[in-house]
């Protein structure tokens, strides 16, 4: 192996030289207390950065085992480092002497969730740091004396900053890995107790802004209703009380701008584990949650919309329903079958994105439209059902429509900020309803769709051939679109970045034409969870900005490909 020496040498000797020259740097020098790998150096000052690895031993490292004896405590200790490595970086930019230098290394960025991430991977015997750098340049010249201060001056500083132990905030390393522990707890908890969420008392679920996820200073602070107030001793010696949210259907109201749309956008979001003080981190929902909405325009192939859907004109089969162009109800109730097809145990929706029409039908419009007229049976006359036949709750944020108390397990209201349980008074107020209503009548939920994708859905040849990400909602398989703007629960580009190679592992790897869509995530998953998320990535020596999605998503992408071709099982 080189040594740094060598590479400070061989920058210094490229200087002036014509940027392809750069190539040259390709491959591992042992530094001080760590080796870099050059894995890729860009050709071109304007191509992508170059991309590069920092490996230190854990023994220099000398982060504590008993921090890193499980994989939950080695996400949680990787997003530490990937944070603390970020953080070197931006304090290294106030120095006079290395600002300018720093600008030219990135590292995959966290939010407030703590993700299972390619960006800082532990193993038994290494931390491995996946890095990006842009190689200075003066127009199409090599700077070299600029490349070598970034490479064998700045990094080192960042690399010991970031990555002993010794010198990183080792209470805030120990606090995240007992905070994840305990989040990881209270999620199992919730099956044992025959809960879906749960939500601390002292939670802040209000954000900053619209274009900041951190809470909102000087928010109202969630209190638990006593009728659902919980209690959970955790591993970490802690006791934290709040609302335990049962199975069954659960409905919140109340007016306008009280609060309802931000409690469900934390459970939305509690799907993930949280970093502390973000203030939503003991808002703890089943891992499996899918948040609904209407989607007017997207794609449909084959899914079984007839528990919602029947009675189409010209007697369209609604059993393998296929469309180009969806409409909102149709959209919705697809997305709802489709969540299920993937396994889900919870839906969130929320009235304000969902169509009207798919929710409710009132007693006036069931007066005008004859039963066998309408062939939408709204969803406030199969949730009870689809509880009672598939084990599926809801949580559901109404404030427009009474139609849900008849179904609904509990009625939580928000009143400026407040959670008040007003179960008993929505159920007389339903009980006392005299006009004739057909819509919460019982009747079974209808099939699930099993569908098998085929090999012809992924057809494209050469460099059509290939997934390329736009943004967090948005992957290109060639020149065609995959829309997956719909998946709010999407919290990071590098799950979207995952989600691209996710796919593009699974048609080459594992598409067989015999396993459903669950079935085959299954097996993509299961890969991933001995494999490691390195192992589907299309660039092995460096997959250093995948961010693992769930199981949901990608199914959920899969079904949005307006190419996609499925046989039902």
């Amino acid at each position: 192996m080189k040594q740094a020496t060598e590479l400070a040498q061989l920058l210094k000797s490229l200087d002036g030289q014509k940027y392809g020259a750069y190539k040259r740097l390709k491959g591992a020098y042992q530094f001080k207390q760590f080796r870099l790998a050059i894995d890729h150096a860009q050709v071109d000052p304007y191509a992508p950065p170059s991309k590069m690895r920092v490996i230190m031993n854990r023994e220099t490292a000398n982060i504590p085992r008993d921090l890193l004896d499980s994989k939950n405590k080695v996400i949680a200790v990787s997003d530490f480092l990937t944070r603390a490595f970020r953080e070197s970086l931006e304090s290294f930019k106030h120095s006079e002497k290395d600002s300018k230098s720093v600008k030219n290394i990135f590292i995959d960025h966290c939010g407030q969730e703590i993700l299972e991430r390619t960006a800082v991977v532990i193993n038994k015997h290494d931390i491995d740091v996946r890095l990006e750098v842009s190689l200075p340049a003066a127009g199409r010249k090599i700077l070299g004396k600029v490349a070598a201060h970034i490479l064998i001056d700045t990094l080192p500083k960042i690399v010991a900053d970031a990555l002993l132990y010794q010198n990183m905030n080792q209470f805030e390393l120990k606090n995240q890995v007992t905070l994840m522990l305990d989040q990881v707890f209270i999620r199992e908890e919730l099956e044992r107790r025959q809960l879906v969420s749960f939500v601390a008392n002292g939670a802040i679920l209000p954000r900053k802004s619209g274009v900041s996820d951190k809470p909102l200073s000087g928010a109202v602070a969630f209190h638990s209703p006593e009728s659902v107030e919980v209690n959970l001793s955790l591993p970490s010696g802690k006791t934290i009380s709040g609302m335990g949210i049962p199975k069954g259907i659960t409905l919140i109201v109340g007016g306008g701008f009280h609060g309802k749309s931000t409690i469900l956008e934390a459970l939305e979001r509690g799907v993930y584990n949280h970093i502390d003080n973000d203030g939503r981190e003991y808002v703890i929902t089943s891992h499996d949650a899918m948040k609904i909405r209407a989607e007017d325009g997207r794609h449909i192939e084959k899914v079984n919309i007839s528990p919602f859907i029947n009675n189409l004109p010209g007697n369209k089969d609604t059993h393998q329903f296929s469309t180009e162009n969806a409409s909102g109800s149709t959209s919705q109730a697809t997305n709802v079958m489709e969540v299920l097809e993937a396994d889900t145990s919870l839906l969130l929706i929320d009235e304000d994105t969902s169509a009207t029409n798919f929710m409710i039908r009132d007693s006036r419009m069931q007066q005008l439209i004859a039963p066998e007229k309408e062939p939408i049976t709204p969803f406030a006359s199969k949730v009870k059902s689809l509880y009672e036949d598939y084990d599926v709750s809801t949580i559901l944020i109404v404030g427009g429509s009474g139609d849900y108390f008849e179904a609904a397990d509990h009625v939580l209201m928000m009143d400026e900020y407040v959670l008040n349980d007003v179960t008993e008074n929505a159920k007389k107020i339903a009980a006392s309803d005299e006009s004739d209503k057909q819509i919460n009548a019982k009747q079974p939920f209808g099939d699930i769709s099993n569908r098998i994708p085929l090999k012809s859905s992924f057809s494209k040849k050469g460099k059509e051939d290939r997934f390329k990400v736009k943004g967090r909602y948005s992957i290109l398989y060639g020149k065609e679109l995959i829309d997956i703007s719909g998946l709010e629960q999407l919290v990071d580009h590098s799950q979207t970045q995952c989600l691209a190679e996710m796919v593009d592992y699974y048609k080459t790897h594992l598409l067989n034409e015999h396993d459903t869509v669950s079935q085959a995530a299954d097996k993509l998953y299961d890969f991933i969870e001995v494999h490691g998320l390195d192992a589907i990535s299309s660039f092995k020596d460096h997959p250093g900005n995948l961010a693992k999605p769930r199981k949901q998503e990608f199914c959920a992408m899969l079904n949005r490909y307006r190419g996609l071709k499925v046989k039902n099982k």
